[in-house]
């Protein structure tokens, strides 16, 4: 792989050579590796701007999934020593994926189609949320994601969505999500306005999916690979899952904006500021303040997002309720691709960024959890309409024990709206969405404008516009990344 990395940092590709690499996802990743050219400058330039000496990027690994992000590349993973690389984790903080089993077939679905198209579409995008929460029950969130929300979930007086929320069954559900879903905050940083008063009220963001390739989707499984693990994780042939992906929306822009500016200010202004505008935080005394309030706005996010994919998938599971009334529906797993970690790899603490990839620890890794004889789950989704894999982690070292976090683009979004009209055609004609727009409405079906736009948003994600993601899926397990459990296929996907 031709790259510059004049700062010799370790960096792996776990990509099969007959993958085509693209050429600006190269130049930004040539452009994340002088990251350590800039850190050195700091440390001699800037008497204690770092607290630990070694302060670098140790190594970096590349998941299969590997393209053009805003900045830094999409699938890449890397371990920090001695501060944290924000924008190694993006905006949408917490973008992760959720994953419901159910005791539904195929047919429950199609025969029930038009009513639980009708009810999705009231719940999700026509005010059926119904999601009441108090001043408290936000802030509760903010502080401490999932478990925030079993702990204050009493102040909703079971009003609206929260007749589904099964206290003692989210309790048992902590297990199944990373770190619980809950990262410690000490404090809600900014958002007063959104806590909202003491009394019940509703907000706008809890429960959305987001825009571009966020969704949430029914769908089947259409192969079992491996039948020891699937039996253990309670996947059947033709059963009907509930896959969703989304992250923390606007929580996590709030953030993100200031992260940036705080990291600015702190910035000595006697030097040239990074030419490849990518900006560290330092672990250190003199930046003790900027580095607590760092966690705070990266937890309050991460813990919204949590939350968020939750309410989404108790919002699908109120509307399948309304057509099919009793059937199970179990959580497998729910984890973040956009998020940095702390932890200690070969004896030495460091920080573990992913930006876009997901964790894949290994079943020694996942001891005392519900996963510690299979591994960690993990779902790559296909791009919108495509088949998409559910996989058990192996714990690859080298890879930094990750995997990919989906197909990863093969066309820019603007590209993707030139695409052949008949090629779209053909694609929407076989493919149940249900998004905001109802494009079947005779009011909507008069103005073109809007028809339009309709049409380039779902170009914008359409399969033609992302890789093969069979080759994905391949290199994870000729790489010893993951192992593919089941393959599963779209019943009808949601998009906001």
């Amino acid at each position: 792989m031709k790259i510059k990395n004049s700062s010799h940092v370790p960096v792996r590709f776990f990509i099969n050579d007959d993958m085509k690499l693209e050429k600006n996802a190269l130049a930004e990743l040539d452009q994340l590796l002088t990251v350590n050219e800039s850190v050195e400058m700091l440390k001699q330039q800037q008497t204690g701007y770092f607290s630990n000496a070694d302060a670098k990027i140790e190594e970096v690994a590349i998941t299969p999934d590997f393209h053009k992000g805003s900045g830094i590349p999409i699938g890449t993973t890397l371990l920090t020593k001695g501060f944290v690389i924000p924008q190694a984790v993006g905006n949408d903080i917490n973008c992760g994926m959720r994953l419901y089993t159910t005791s539904l077939q195929e047919d429950d679905i199609r025969s029930n189609f038009k009513k639980i198209e009708a009810d999705i579409r009231h719940i999700f995008f026509e005010g059926g949320r119904n999601i009441p929460m108090t001043r408290s029950q936000r802030e509760a969130i903010f502080k401490e994601g999932l478990m925030g929300v079993l702990a204050s979930q009493q102040g909703s007086s079971r009003q609206g969505l929260w007749d589904f929320y099964d206290a003692r069954q989210q309790e048992q559900d902590l297990a199944r999500v990373n770190r619980s879903g809950s990262f410690i905050a000490g404090e809600v940083d900014g958002l007063d306005s959104f806590l909202g008063s003491s009394e019940l009220s509703y907000d706008s963001q809890i429960g959305s999916i987001g825009g571009g390739n966020h969704f949430v989707e029914i769908q089947k499984v259409v192969n079992i690979r491996n039948h020891a693990l699937a039996n253990e994780w309670n996947i059947k042939h033709g059963q009907v899952v509930v896959m969703i992906h989304t992250g923390s929306v606007s929580i996590g822009h709030h953030a993100g904006v200031n992260i940036k500016e705080m990291l600015k200010d702190i910035y000595p202004a006697s030097l040239k500021h990074p030419s490849n505008g990518i900006y560290v935080l330092p672990q250190s005394e003199r930046y003790a303040l900027q580095w607590k309030r760092y966690w705070n706005l990266l937890h309050n996010a991460a813990n919204f997002a949590f939350a968020n994919r939750l309410f989404l998938g108790l919002m699908l599971q109120k509307a399948l309720h309304q057509s099919l009334k009793s059937f199970d529906y179990k959580l497998l797993y729910d984890a973040p691709h956009n998020f940095v970690w702390e932890e200690t790899i070969d004896g030495s603490a460091g920080f573990i960024h992913r930006k876009g990839a997901c964790t894949a620890k290994s079943a020694e890794q996942m001891m005392n959890t519900p996963f510690q004889y299979t591994g960690e789950p993990v779902f790559i989704p296909g791009s919108m309409g495509a088949k998409s894999y559910i996989l058990a982690g192996l714990g690859n070292r080298d890879s930094l024990f990750s995997a990919s976090h989906g197909a990863g683009r093969s066309l820019s979004r603007g590209d993707s709206i030139k695409v052949d009209n008949a090629l779209f055609r053909e694609f929407i004609a076989k493919f149940n969405v249900v998004t905001p727009i109802d494009p079947n409405r005779n009011d909507i079906k008069s103005r073109p404008d809007i028809l339009k736009k309709w049409e380039e948003e779902l170009k914008k994600e359409a399969p033609y516009a992302y890789k093969d993601i069979n080759a994905i899926i391949e290199s994870h397990e000729e790489h010893g990344m993951a192992q593919v459990v089941a393959e599963v296929e779209p019943i009808l996907t949601i998009k906001g």
